[in-house]
């Protein structure tokens, strides 16, 4: 897509902060890691499984044991994401492996990043990208709902589909292209706890026209909403999707 044609849906520089602010909660002791953690160990896997050995890889986003002791003996980067906008052209390409560990569920052109991506490949080079996928937080985006009543604001990303995937890579040229999703649950005893782990995570807010500040009252709505979805021991099952998506360079290199 032309710069003209994709709509902005995301602001780079909220990108950004919530990158760099997520790098300072994670150096707390007790920062929340458990979704970052479960795409490193799952990407670990796959690169295992599929016994690729990359001389050079580059891993954008956080990178976590065992992924980082698997690929600390090859060349290339590690990154947060902050300093690369995954939206343009690598600086650099030639990589065996390109590692994404979220930072796709908050791009505006996904086929853009894509391409992109498999451009920085070399010749059967692997990719694999994980990111929050559109199933998640459902009970919070209900306590959203009940805290702005009948004018909802844009609070929540829209995210990513799984279904409509499978064509964006086919589009972006990835070979052999695969897309899949798990789910994690977790169990909260408050929405603040929930939101809490949203911001160890960096999953706060990027939307370039962002709803206005939550007051008192409506936050009130909100947690009152959030709990009233708890079970019998007043825990409130939240869901995260995570859609991993793998693929290749072709040999040609096209």
């Amino acid at each position: 897509m032309t710069e003209q044609s994709v709509p902005r849906i995301f602001s780079r520089s909220r990108v950004k902060s919530r990158i760099l602010r997520q790098n300072l909660r994670a150096a707390m002791p007790c920062a929340q890691q458990f979704i970052w953690q479960d795409i490193c160990d799952d990407t670990a896997e796959r690169i295992a499984f599929v016994k690729h050995e990359p001389k050079r890889r580059l891993v954008l986003g956080m990178c976590h044991d065992p992924l980082r002791a698997m690929l600390d003996h090859c060349n290339g980067d590690f990154s947060d994401g902050a300093d690369w906008n995954i939206e343009e052209p690598f600086p650099q390409g030639g990589y065996d492996l390109i590692a994404v560990v979220g930072l796709l569920d908050a791009v505006n052109d996904l086929p853009g990043a894509l391409i992109h991506i498999r451009n920085g490949l070399v010749p059967g080079g692997l990719a694999i990208a994980s990111f929050v996928g559109g199933a998640s937080l459902p009970r919070l985006r209900a306590a959203m709902l009940s805290a702005d009543g009948d004018r909802p604001a844009a609070r929540i990303h829209p995210m990513v589909d799984p279904r409509a995937v499978p064509q964006l890579l086919q589009r972006a040229g990835w070979k052999d292209p695969v897309v899949d999703t798990h789910t994690l649950t977790v169990r909260y005893s408050s929405l603040d706890q929930l939101v809490s782990d949203l911001r160890d995570h960096g999953l706060t807010g990027a939307l370039s026209n962002a709803g206005p500040p939550l007051g008192k009252a409506a936050l009130e709505r909100a947690r009152a909403a959030f709990g009233s979805q708890a079970d019998a021991d007043g825990k409130t099952a939240e869901t995260f999707e995570i859609i991993t998506l793998t693929g290749r360079r072709s040999l040609s290199g096209t």
